[in-house]
């Protein structure tokens, strides 16, 4: 968004669950008020995408290229897919995804372009 780099971890294969924060707080919710005591309940959003996906996603959002990326030596023990089984929770509580991913980062990205004065204040402090 201002120009920087975007810090890629390995390959960018390593694939993630993506989901919305609106989505994961309702999620929480339902598992307050009817989930059963002592059970687990995974929250997730249906959405793989690899990092490197994501990446371009962000990119093509930003009006930014490949250039920008700047690949970084992965961490060991990196895991290699992130993903949750969303069966329990929505066949016991209703739960379901209802922002798309596709909606939920463009208001992600939306949301920090007009709160600069929030973050950018954060930003300015980090090493």
């Amino acid at each position: 968004m201002d120009g920087g780099t975007v810090p890629l971890y390995g390959d960018g294969l390593n694939v993630r669950d993506w989901l919305h924060v609106d989505d994961h707080c309702r999620g929480i919710q339902l598992v307050l008020e009817d989930g059963r005591a002592g059970e687990v309940y995974n929250i997730g959003g249906g959405t793989e995408l690899s990092n490197r996906g994501l990446t371009e996603l962000l990119l093509a959002a930003c009006d930014a290229d490949w250039s920008s990326v700047r690949e970084v030596a992965d961490r060991k023990g990196h895991d290699r897919r992130y993903s949750v089984d969303i069966a329990k929770i929505s066949t016991e509580l209703g739960y379901k995804p209802q922002m798309s991913f596709t909606e939920g980062l463009a208001a992600t990205i939306d949301w920090y372009r007009n709160n600069r004065q929030w973050w950018q204040p954060l930003k300015a402090t980090t090493p």
